[in-house]
């Protein structure tokens, strides 16, 4: 299997999780491969962030939902697309977990895959 992250970054975020406040919120869009399939999922993790240097990151606050998932391969036409849903697929996935991400506050820049 190959798993690539196609998108990946770090926001300020706001989110209890299991008592702790998160202050954290890392977004991907990732494309995993194996035996002529493709499946591209979006996730959101908040992490508890307590400083400016503090990326531990845990993963017991975190959400994910598949976008696609078929016969084929890797499309640079459809990571386009779900690139342009991303924020809405991401936001739905935060309210999940009672969780905001400020995405006017990244973290990090963007990194592409």
């Amino acid at each position: 299997m190959k798993t690539v992250n196609v998108y990946e970054q770090y926001f300020r975020g706001e989110c209890s999780f299991a008592d702790v406040p998160r202050h954290g919120a890392q977004v991907r869009l990732t494309a995993e491969s194996d035996a002529g399939q493709i499946r591209y999922t979006v996730s959101v993790n908040f992490f508890p962030h307590s400083d400016p240097e503090d990326f531990g990151i845990t993963y017991d606050a975190y959400c994910e939902t598949t976008l696609y998932e078929a016969a084929g391969r890797r499309s640079g036409k459809r990571e386009k697309a779900f690139l342009e849903g991303l924020r809405e697929s991401a936001e739905a996935l935060a309210g999940e977990l009672g969780g905001t991400v400020f995405w006017d506050e990244p973290l990090i820049e963007a990194r592409y895959g």
